[in-house]
């Protein structure tokens, strides 16, 4: 019987394999619009889908970050001036790709820009670190996407947004896992209300990777602000002994985040060619192999594994 099982699994695998290894054809032919290209997944991805052969519609925070990636790639690739969290800004972009793509529409729309800083506990942030969190990785995401989904339709291409592992068990990150949330709920719905247009959706969660966002001197540094800013009473119901061991787990796991970003962009990639591309990607394999299985385990268990070696704190109950 375990022969058989074992047998059908490997059967299943190797279908699967047959099936995502079919690529869309004339690629060259097919522009792709990415966000939050100065740096990180977005800027390799955008290196990489230009080496493939794609024309790539890069948007850029800064001139710095477009002027760069301008001189890593070749003629076909193109930047534009975007913030995700202002709507002029997304209405003029917006504009901007659709002059180039004309009538055949936008393939793909890759909605990668988001930040993570502070890495603290929700007490510990201010209203505004909150609200600029969400305004990046969730409502700017929503815009973007609202804003250039006729573009998409039109092509009956492909939506990729940037979640994170966060976003399907929340550990830690505060307000970041809260705006990965969002946007887990809303690539769900979106897929469901285009799938009868042509328009595939695909997440992409990765694990923790070391980027821009996940600088060490900066993330520190910005831990290290939130605690100093908390008021009075919060820092004396954690105490000091409290944010000094957080502090350390903190740096212990950027210490640890994988240098190879490739994991995520190949992800990327394939949701953008792949003739049968995945609903969900995890990349990396914390992500695959603690971070996915823990998602399945009783809360109550997972809670327990997820809190094990935090710290306690000094009023604690």
């Amino acid at each position: 019987m375990w022969l058989y099982l074992a047998a059908l699994v490997g059967l299943y695998y190797l279908l699967r394999w047959h099936r995502e290894r079919q690529v869309v054809s004339h690629l060259r032919d097919k522009y792709v619009f990415i966000t939050g290209c100065d740096s990180g997944f977005g800027n390799l991805l955008a290196r990489q889908l230009d080496t493939r052969g794609l024309r790539v519609l890069a948007g850029c925070l800064t001139e710095k970050g477009a002027e760069q990636l301008k001189a890593q790639t070749s003629d076909r690739l193109e930047t534009v001036s975007l913030d995700v969290t202002k709507m002029e800004s997304v209405t003029a972009a917006t504009q901007w790709v659709k002059e180039r793509v004309g009538d055949r529409g936008l393939w793909g729309l890759v909605n990668n820009a988001g930040i993570i800083d502070p890495v603290a506990f929700i007490e510990w942030q201010t209203i505004e670190d909150s609200l600029n969190i969400l305004k990046v990785n969730l409502i700017g995401l929503i815009q973007v996407t609202s804003s250039m989904l006729p573009l998409v339709r039109r092509a009956q291409g492909r939506i990729v947004n940037v979640s994170s592992i966060l976003g399907r068990i929340a550990s830690f990150g505060g307000v970041y896992s809260c705006s990965k949330h969002g946007v887990e709920g809303f690539s769900d719905i979106l897929r469901r209300e285009l799938r009868h247009f042509g328009v595939k959706v695909s997440i992409i969660e990765p694990g923790y990777f070391r980027t821009g966002m996940t600088d060490m001197k900066k993330s520190l540094g910005r831990v290290k602000q939130a605690w100093e800013e908390a008021p009075i009473h919060i820092k004396e119901s954690y105490g000091q002994q409290f944010f000094d061991a957080y502090y350390n787990v903190i740096k212990e796991g950027l210490m640890r985040c994988s240098t190879n970003l490739n994991l995520v962009t190949d992800c990327m990639e394939h949701a953008l060619t792949s003739v049968h591309p995945r609903t969900r990607y995890s990349a990396g394999w914390d992500a695959r192999f603690f971070f996915i299985p823990l998602s399945y385990l009783p809360t109550s268990l997972a809670d327990c594994i997820l809190t094990k070696y935090f710290p306690k704190p000094a009023q604690v109950v």
